[in-house]
Parts: structure tokens; sequence; C-alpha cells
């Protein structure tokens, strides 16, 4: 029979796979407390969460949330840091890969991860924490939706400025004679 504790976590671990877009597996074994504390902070900031569980407990709350984690399973060995996403994909993606590159061990090594059901290899995992933050593509969108107007008012205001710049021109002839 199952131990009590172990049931409480999966279910915990259920829970938190029922909201997310995203999960991700790393190995986090050589950071000291104090890295993981910052690590955590910072993924937290970014609207992620860090969790540390046993393996056979995070494969089975992914089979009973319908995830294929028959593929995770290679990655499921030794000590690993769960990163799960519930908002943004991409920004505790970020938070964790920034955190990796400035750390002098390159720890915590991005192994796998999830996104929707679909799971993503390190290739693409790297290419989903090397996109534009929501942020950004945001303020892109808007800019590019804004030019046009910009535009528009700079051909309309046109003649105006032009019959301004003309009698300006005019002023400032008869001034000099």
């Amino acid at each position: 029979m199952p131990n009590q504790k172990n049931l409480t976590q999966v279910k915990a671990l259920e829970t938190k796979l029922e909201g997310i877009q995203a999960l991700f597996l790393a190995d986090y074994a050589g950071l000291t407390v104090k890295e993981q504390r910052l690590l955590r902070s910072q993924v937290k900031a970014a609207g992620g969460e860090l969790v540390v569980a046993k393996n056979t407990l995070l494969k089975i709350a992914l089979q009973n949330q319908g995830y294929d984690a028959a593929s995770l399973t290679p990655e499921l060995k030794g000590q690993k840091v769960t990163l799960f996403a519930p908002s943004d994909a991409v920004a505790p993606l970020k938070a964790l890969v920034e955190f990796s590159k400035a750390n002098e061990k390159e720890l915590p090594k991005i192994k796998a991860g999830v996104l929707g059901k679909e799971v993503l290899t390190v290739q693409k995992i790297m290419q989903l924490a090397n996109l534009p933050s929501k942020a950004e593509l945001l303020s892109k969108l808007l800019g590019t939706l804004a030019n046009p107007a910009r535009n528009l008012v700079g051909v309309l205001v046109a003649p105006t400025r032009n019959l301004v710049y003309a009698i300006s021109a005019i002023q400032t002839k008869k001034a000099v004679q």
C-alpha cells in the first residue's frame, strides 16, 4: 500500500500540473543552498515555481494528468528540480537559463520540458528561452500598429506645414528687404 505522505505529494503535484502552460526538468546537483534560494526567487519573480520532488512521484503525477511520462522517464533520474510555468512559459524559463549562464558552474542544466502536452527536446527549450518576452512582443506589435497612424498624420499635416514654411520664408524675405 502506498505511503500517505507520497499520496499527498502526488496530489500536490497533480494540482500544480492542472493549471500550467509548461514544465521543465533540470539538474541542480552542485548548487549551494544560497544559490538555490536566489534561483527560486528569480524564477518566482518571473511567474514560475521551482519544486524538488521525487522522480517516481512526479512520473506518477504526470501519467495521472495525461502527460507522456514515458518519454520523460530517461530524464527522471538523479537530482532534478521541476520548473512549473503556470501563466507564461517563456519568462520563468528565461530566468532559469539566465541564472545558469551567470552561474560559473552552469547549473542548473535543463534536461527536458513539456509545453502544453508536447515533450520538448533541449534544443527546442533553448529556442523557446531565446524568444522575446511577452511584453517585448506586445510593444513591437503596438509599434507596428501605430506606425500607419503616425504616417497618416504626417501626410495630413504636410500641406499646412508647407504653407507655414512658405509664409515664414516670405516674411523673412520681406524683412531682409
